[in-house]
């Protein structure tokens, strides 16, 4: 039951540190001290150290011995290799999702539009990273590619800042054009169409990189 009982206080503040980070409460580059963060959490540093080497593991921590402890940069190798990855296994996932693709697929993806361009109207930046995930899911879950479904999965949590900074400003309202392309694609079936437009979309992730 020990066991037990620390594995949950260690994903209890792993989960919450990932959230901090991913909404922006921890800063790219902040500083992090597992004293603070443990009493902000209300536990004991242990779990909370555990939590901080799960999360260096992700790329999202990173730490210089006797040096510093922080939230990774945004324009950090990792970062980068992450976004080439997902931008490809996305690419990959529309290529082979789309002649499996049916009514009830291509009516889910203009619904997640929808909302999507509703959220950016409204400024709710948490909703429209909601809405987009559904959008892209449609494609991710019916590529039935289970490497590129955890690939995808493992690896997003490193760019969702970016998505962040994208959905906050008035450049990120292009991805709903965009989103309406990739549908015109998987509706007349085209696969490798698709796989590029859905990889130019990804794309412009990357120059939030190139400013940061």
């Amino acid at each position: 039951m020990q066991y037990i009982s620390r594995a949950l206080y260690r994903d209890q503040a792993l989960s919450a540190i990932r959230a901090a980070i991913l909404d922006g409460d921890l800063a790219p580059g902040a500083p992090v001290k597992d004293v603070e963060l443990a009493e902000r959490l209300g536990l004991s540093r242990t779990p909370v150290r555990e939590a901080l080497a799960r999360l260096t593991d992700e790329g999202l921590v990173e730490s210089k011995p006797h040096s510093y402890t922080r939230v990774t940069p945004l324009d950090t190798a990792p970062v980068r290799d992450a976004h080439a990855v997902i931008q490809a296994m996305h690419a990959l996932a529309a290529r082979l999702a789309v002649p499996k693709m049916g009514a009830a697929d291509l009516t889910a993806m203009r619904a997640a539009n929808g909302r999507f361009a509703t959220a950016l109207a409204a400024g709710d930046v948490a909703a429209a990273l909601a809405a987009d995930d559904e959008f892209h899911d449609v494609a991710v879950r019916g590529s039935g590619n289970f490497a590129v479904i955890a690939t995808i999965e493992r690896y997003t949590p490193l760019v969702r800042r970016l998505e962040r900074l994208r959905f906050a400003a008035p450049p990120g309202r292009h991805s709903v054009a965009m989103h309406d392309e990739i549908i015109a694609a998987c509706a007349a079936g085209d696969a490798e169409g698709a796989a590029r437009l859905v990889e130019r979309n990804w794309a412009t992730l990357a120059e939030l990189l190139e400013e940061h």
